[in-house]
């Protein structure tokens, strides 16, 4: 794999019930609505589970993710071909943080955060809907 080893955690308050984060963070409509620019393969599930694998792009870059764990506050991706490493998220009442390691030619750190602040717009949108 090209690029450099890269780390980052970050955390953020946000406005949003734990059960919405959950949602946002698991459920596969949700995630495409809030993780724009990038797409996902069609085969991106429902309800994402331990054992799933599905494929991303960002632009011309392959993601694929490996679901190796989901319970009640946390899910963690295994990454390869574009990202060879993993993402963590964990989430509790009004917070939000993501874990990220991996090796890539891509700014993992820059990505993370607009991931993020992407994350916060929509369930703030998605509260003002209500």
């Amino acid at each position: 794999m090209f690029g450099s080893f890269q780390t980052s955690k970050l955390r953020i308050e946000i406005n949003a019930s734990e059960a919405a984060l959950q949602d946002a963070l698991t459920k596969g409509s949700q995630i495409k609505q809030w993780l724009w620019p990038q797409t996902f393969s069609d085969d991106l599930p429902t309800t994402l589970k331990p054992g799933v694998v599905f494929t991303s792009w960002l632009g011309p870059v392959e993601i694929q993710h490996h679901i190796d764990v989901v319970d009640s506050n946390t899910i963690r991706f295994i990454l390869s071909k574009g990202v060879d490493g993993f993402q963590e998220w964990s989430w509790g009442e009004r917070w939000v943080q993501s874990r990220l390691e991996g090796v890539s030619l891509l700014p993992l750190n820059a990505g993370q955060s607009l991931t993020l602040l992407r994350l916060k717009a929509f369930l703030e949108w998605r509260q003002s809907s209500l």
